[in-house]
């Protein structure tokens, strides 16, 4: 008797092996349902809230801003206006790594891919009009997020917001800059030492807001499995959680207060089963390594949405689909916010039609597809309860080996890190190119050349530039420059001390010291990095 063709076998990205069929056996086989439990209730697999979105639907953002604070101002109110409930700011590559708008180094990129901000003034202008109370803020910031935080927090407060119950999001997660992005300004351990800072200065002056983003986010952009990306995130977090520990600080003191930012693209059950497994996970960490007594310490509160990295240049309406697979995702997964990148975001910032769609696309989940009906309902699914536990093995496995090679900031420091995720980033896009990771639209059911449509691409401004350079001048010649030199010869003082620098980048801002000279000021005692060279 001939027997019929063999099954394939079929690999998930984080290097599980995914069966034809799922039974109880298989949930009893990878580890049971000790880990399941009850929404709201540790370890949180199921969710952070008992009723989840059946009390309150998840907060929709986008990642918006661009040109000069005036540009962006507008934009934050159109997206507002079409429903959209929280904001989730893009700074310019100058501002994000520490540059005035009239640096030479700045020139070509002023506005360009996100907001220009080179005083407090800036940040008095983006937000002009907008409610702080009603519209929490999330900032994309990291090399110099303690002064744009410090500036976020000042402006809030001389429009006379009590700073005490400020609610806001700064991703300020540096060590993942040094593997991805690569806004870095100073020394690894500087770099720590100054988001340490501001954990510590928001625990003691405005308690809710979240200091920390730790974005596993951009680590899978650059190149790690889904897997990896939770665990990177996870070592991250402890990392920042020991720094500010040894101060003197208790974990339930600050540990509420740490957000996250994950990714979304690739297989939906590895996705979702991603997040229901690195709930437990984070909640189980913060439980018994860093001893919180508070559940809320233990919540994996996070943004979750489509990413960059799964959209495609070509065929670009197709993104308009995977968008809404990856808010599916994101839904599913339990998320708090849930932020989608536009279809046109492989290739320019997003048109206001193209935002427009990503943020109808979030709202017919909640209003129309039943997403908010019921928690966790992937729950029981022999499938996904499998996964879920498999997941959280592949992601303690990896943590270990973390450990065992010195822990995540060693790992930074000489570059180990870096080198293995940009070797995975080389190996995933030889299996793109070959056709062996299957891309819909680039390397499968492609369309020919002629049939490609037409996009409308953003067009860069240099007006805007010329516009910030001026605004950045009229602030230098209305400021009290006495004032501004005192608060820099401060900031240095401090940072020589190695005291806690926010008091002293606060009292900067206030003065309309600029992100260019408060970045000097900093480096003049910190040094700049020089990034490890790996072959």
């Amino acid at each position: 008797m001939m027997s019929g063709p063999e099954s394939k076998t079929v690999v998930n990205e984080s290097g599980i092996e995914i069966q034809p069929l799922y039974t109880q056996q298989s949930v009893e086989e990878s580890g049971g349902i000790e880990f399941i439990g009850e929404p709201g209730d540790y370890p949180f697999t199921r969710g952070i809230h008992k009723e989840m979105y059946r009390k309150r639907p998840w907060t929709m953002r986008q990642y918006a801003g661009f040109g000069n604070p005036v540009d962006t101002n507008e934009r934050f109110k159109f997206l507002i206006d079409n429903g959209q409930t929280g904001l989730n700011v893009a700074f310019d590559l100058p501002t994000q790594t520490g540059l005035n708008s009239d640096d030479l180094l700045a020139e070509g990129e002023v506005g360009r891919v996100g907001m220009a901000v080179d005083s407090l003034r800036d940040f008095e202008i983006a937000f002009d009009g907008i409610d702080l109370e009603k519209i929490t803020v999330s900032m994309t910031i990291n090399g110099s997020a303690a002064i744009l935080i410090a500036m976020y927090l000042a402006m809030a407060e001389k429009r006379g917001y009590d700073i005490d119950k400020l609610r806001g999001t700064a991703q300020n997660d540096i060590l993942k800059e040094f593997i991805g992005r690569g806004t870095w300004i100073f020394p690894v351990d500087a770099s720590v030492k100054l988001v340490g800072d501001t954990i510590e200065y928001c625990a003691q002056n405005a308690p809710k807001y979240s200091p920390v983003s730790v974005c596993g986010y951009h680590i899978r952009e650059s190149g790690c499995n889904p897997a990896e990306e939770m665990a990177y995130a996870f070592c991250i977090a402890k990392a920042y959680a020991h720094e500010v520990m040894k101060r003197g600080l208790d974990v339930d003191e600050f540990s509420g207060r740490l957000s996250y930012n994950f990714n979304i693209f690739g297989n939906l059950f590895e996705q979702v089963a991603k997040f229901r497994a690195g709930r437990s996970l984070w909640a189980k960490i913060v439980k018994e390594d860093l001893r919180a007594k508070d559940p809320k310490s233990m919540w994996l509160r996070m943004i979750a949405g489509g990413g960059g990295g799964g959209l495609t240049f070509e065929q670009p309406e197709l993104n308009i689909v995977r968008g809404a697979y990856y808010a599916l995702i994101s839904a599913l997964g339990g998320t708090q916010t849930m932020a989608l990148c536009s279809f046109d975001e492989a290739y320019t910032i997003p048109t206001e039609y193209s935002a427009r769609i990503s943020l109808r696309t979030m709202q017919m989940l909640t209003h129309e597809m039943g997403m908010c009906d019921t928690v966790d309902p992937m729950a029981g699914s022999y499938y996904m309860e499998t996964l879920t536990n498999q997941m959280r093995s592949k992601m303690e496995e990896t943590m270990a080996e973390v450990d065992a090679e010195g822990g995540i900031v060693e790992m930074v420091r000489d570059g180990r890190i870096q080198a293995k995720v940009s070797k995975q980033a080389y190996d995933m896009q030889l299996d793109i190119d070959s056709g062996a990771f299957p891309k819909v639209g680039v390397n499968c059911f492609r369309v020919d050349e002629e049939e490609e449509k037409e996009v409308e691409f953003h067009p860069y401004n240099t007006k805007d530039a010329e516009l910030q350079v001026d605004s950045l001048n009229k602030v230098r010649a209305s400021r009290d420059n006495g004032a501004v030199a005192k608060a820099l010869s401060q900031l240095k003082e401090d940072a020589k001390a190695d005291k806690n620098i926010m008091p002293a980048i606060m009292e900067a801002v206030k003065s309309y010291a600029t992100v260019g000279e408060m970045t000097d000021a900093m480096v003049e005692v910190f040094g700049r990095y020089q990034e490890p060279i790996r072959f």
